[in-house]
């Protein structure tokens, strides 16, 4: 790769992002604030001859907090949850609301799930391998029933992870991955697009079918 290339490529993953940033914080504000603030400033320049750059903004603002407010008490929960409900009985709304409004919780959520192990195994076919998060390593009655020590895994869904599924797995069909729940969820929210950074010591030969089982006593 030239010079030139690497440069224009290096550049553009670092404006990228920012661009898309401020456009998009950007387009909410001209958005609240014409939402919002277009009829009371039309207001104020027919009776009092002005108008407030940004009100809207302010308003929007204002609307935010007093959720949060109505959301912390009792009563305000009920509404929100009646709204909520009304609103999910629209099916467009609700398949563009629900998995938009389990990612930002995800995201800003400081309880993440009680997942402590990512794995790879092969599902649903042979040489098809699929992402998961191990939940409960002693399924005894399943194990006994199975004739095979089973392994609960949680297989997330994309764009969606809340709305994934388990499946019992043989502990002796798991390959470990060598990253964080947290990268494992990056990983599944966008689809494959943020793979998580090589580790150090990490050879590209490594075979994924190497030493990798789960001890039974972990």
């Amino acid at each position: 790769m030239s010079n030139s290339k690497k440069y224009f490529i290096t550049g553009l993953l670092i404006i990228l992002p920012l661009f898309i940033t401020f456009y998009l914080l950007f387009s909410i504000f001209v958005f609240i604030d014409g939402v919002c603030g277009t009829l009371i400033n039309t207001l104020l320049r027919r009776y009092f001859g002005f108008s407030v750059p940004g009100l809207g903004l302010i308003i929007g603002l204002l609307v935010i907090f007093f959720t949060g407010f109505l959301a912390t008490n009792f009563l305000g929960k009920r509404l929100l949850r009646v709204f909520e409900r009304w609103l999910m009985r629209f099916s467009f709304i609700r398949q563009i609301y629900s998995p938009v409004k389990h990612i930002i919780h995800y995201v800003a959520s400081r309880e993440k799930p009680s997942f402590n192990k990512v794995f790879l195994f092969e599902y649903p076919s042979k040489d098809i391998w699929t992402l998961g998060f191990v939940t409960n390593e002693h399924f005894e009655k399943g194990s006994v029933s199975s004739g095979s020590d089973l392994v609960a895994v949680y297989v997330a869904s994309t764009p969606n992870p809340f709305t994934g599924f388990v499946v019992f797995v043989p502990r002796s069909n798991l390959r470990p991955l060598d990253i964080s729940v947290e990268e494992g969820m990056r990983l599944i929210v966008s689809g494959g697009i943020m793979t998580p950074g090589k580790k150090r010591g990490e050879h590209p030969e490594t075979d994924p079918r190497g030493d990798g089982e789960i001890s039974a006593a972990e």
